[in-house]
């Protein structure tokens, strides 16, 4: 006699008899398809019971094993630790994979340069160190879909962070970034090039939308990140009751965020820097809670968004933005802060990290973004180095 596997109940089986003629006439199909599971002939004498149960017991091991494997599988693609212990084909993921995962660390260059200065690959790399279980994206306006699958290895940042394995470079296409969002109309009216600041416009408008169709935190190119941000929905305070947009969170379909989209239509003026940038997320804070002056370290709450002190992200004012290429008698430990911000807009890269030059923002390099701030020193030194040239 042998017996017929079925699957009676998800992760459960059950057993049936079923008749094999002992005689010498012609087997059963239920033989046959006993046959075809335990890939074992059905003789013509049965085996003894013990032998048939250890045989049925390896396959409902071996079926398990594999069930609870591809249960893990998926578990883990969807989780956060994805990034912790399978590596990623960033070559073959798009930016809406990706984005979907969550919690996403956003960066935008919106000029067309293809080449990330330091300060830039600074950024991306200590938000990749930073938040090691999460995707960290830098979508660059001067990226092709052609050039986006070659990321070409000319270009000595490009290598330096795609080998980071969460960090992914994608082209910014921004018609496609405003689809289902009210800035899809204004950005098929706005024509760039008659825009006086059109690549700050275009950033603003970008990490409003991006932020709402898949949530996660969009940071600044110059902010180094310290130390995790533990809020989701957030606004940076960049002084008293003025609330910056270089850093801030929230979950995806945010109605906060919804609100500042149509507001940034409704009071559009591209000639007024800042109209839709920190001015826009101060005026729309506003809407919703009396601010006040913050007192010590403390933060704010409002309707469940926290509108964080000026310690956590702008310790250093913009007034005072050349102290990060100041040597200082004792470096500040920055204990209150998640994040820095380095004011590139004020410094308009006239300042750069000298190796060795022992200012703050070299040791913020040393400290935050080692990678970065070795191949600074490997480019200097190769400037060093005569050519031929150089040599009579």
């Amino acid at each position: 006699m042998l017996q017929k596997v079925w699957v009676s109940s998800p992760g459960s089986w059950a057993l049936q008899e079923s008749n094999c003629h002992r005689q010498g006439r012609k087997r059963s199909w239920k033989c046959r398809f006993v046959r075809t599971i335990i890939q074992h002939p059905c003789r013509r004498h049965a085996p003894k019971r013990s032998r048939k149960a250890r045989m049925l017991r390896k396959i409902q091991i071996c079926l398990c094993f594999c069930f609870v494997s591809g249960i893990l599988y998926e578990i883990s693609l969807l989780s956060s630790c994805v990034f912790s212990y399978l590596p990623m084909a960033q070559h073959y993921l798009t930016p809406e994979q990706v984005l979907n995962l969550g919690k996403s660390i956003i960066f935008l260059e919106t000029t067309e340069r293809l080449e990330p200065p330091p300060l830039v690959s600074c950024s991306v790399e200590s938000a990749a160190r930073i938040y090691q279980d999460r995707p960290v994206i830098l979508f660059m306006r001067g990226l092709t879909n052609e050039t986006a699958l070659d990321l070409n290895t000319s270009y000595a940042a490009f290598s330096l962070l795609s080998s980071m394995k969460n960090v992914f470079i994608f082209p910014l296409q921004m018609e496609t970034v405003f689809q289902e969002t009210p800035l899809l109309q204004w950005y098929n009216q706005v024509v760039p090039e008659q825009e006086k600041n059109w690549v700050h416009v275009s950033s603003d408008a970008s990490r409003l939308a991006l932020i709402w169709k898949y949530g996660g935190i969009y940071m600044d190119t110059d902010v180094i990140s310290i130390r995790p941000i533990p809020q989701e929905s957030f606004l940076a305070a960049q002084k008293s009751r003025f609330s910056s947009n270089g850093i801030f969170g929230f979950p995806a379909r945010h109605k906060f965020i919804w609100d500042c989209m149509e507001n940034f239509v409704l009071k559009y003026n591209g000639n007024i820097w800042g109209n839709q940038g920190p001015f826009l997320m101060t005026r729309m804070l506003k809407t919703l809670c009396n601010l006040t002056d913050f007192q010590g370290t403390e933060d704010h709450s409002c309707q469940n968004i926290s509108f964080l002190n000026p310690q956590r992200f702008y310790p250093i004012p913009y007034p005072a933005w050349s102290r990060y290429y100041q040597v200082w008698d004792k470096s500040p430990s920055f204990n209150h802060s998640y994040a820095l911000h380095l004011w590139n807009f004020m410094n308009r890269n006239r300042k750069v990290v000298v190796a060795g030059s022992n200012t703050l923002a070299e040791k913020l390099y040393k400290t935050y973004c080692p990678t970065t701030y070795e191949d600074l020193i490997r480019n200097a030194k190769h400037r060093d180095v005569p050519g031929p040239e150089d040599i009579e």
